[in-house]
């Protein structure tokens, strides 16, 4: 019914959609000091549950209540949005702003983190 040759073909197509699924679902690489600056005013935090990881809501503590697949996918999209909004660049120099667009914090960026918040935030 089965032959060797059907065998290995399905483990290689399943080897396959496996690996594109992962890597697809991959968040992307960031810039741990800029991260770390601006998790602090980011309004939304990833959390440890039961069943994996959540994103919650730090303003209302509610939780998005999302598919484990997509967590950090939903986290990159979010911060993504924030940023455009609430952060700003002038020279070399990072403003982060409030919901009022008045600045709470700023942080001098180097050639590295500076092309990484144009790309990642301000494209």
């Amino acid at each position: 019914m089965f032959s060797k040759k059907m065998v290995w073909a399905l483990m290689a197509i399943f080897a396959f959609l496996s690996i594109s699924m992962y890597l697809s679902n991959m968040p992307e690489k960031k810039d741990k000091h800029v991260i770390e600056k601006i998790s602090a005013y980011f309004p939304y935090e990833m959390t440890k549950t039961i069943g994996g990881l959540d994103l919650v809501d730090k303003r209302t503590g509610e939780k998005l209540k999302l598919d484990n697949a997509k967590v950090f996918l939903a986290f990159d999209d979010l911060l993504k949005k924030w940023g455009a909004t609430h952060l700003k660049v002038e020279g070399s120099t990072l403003l982060i702003l409030d919901d009022n667009n008045k600045t709470v914090d700023t942080m001098k960026l180097n050639e590295k983190e500076l092309s990484f918040v144009k790309e990642f935030f301000l494209k």
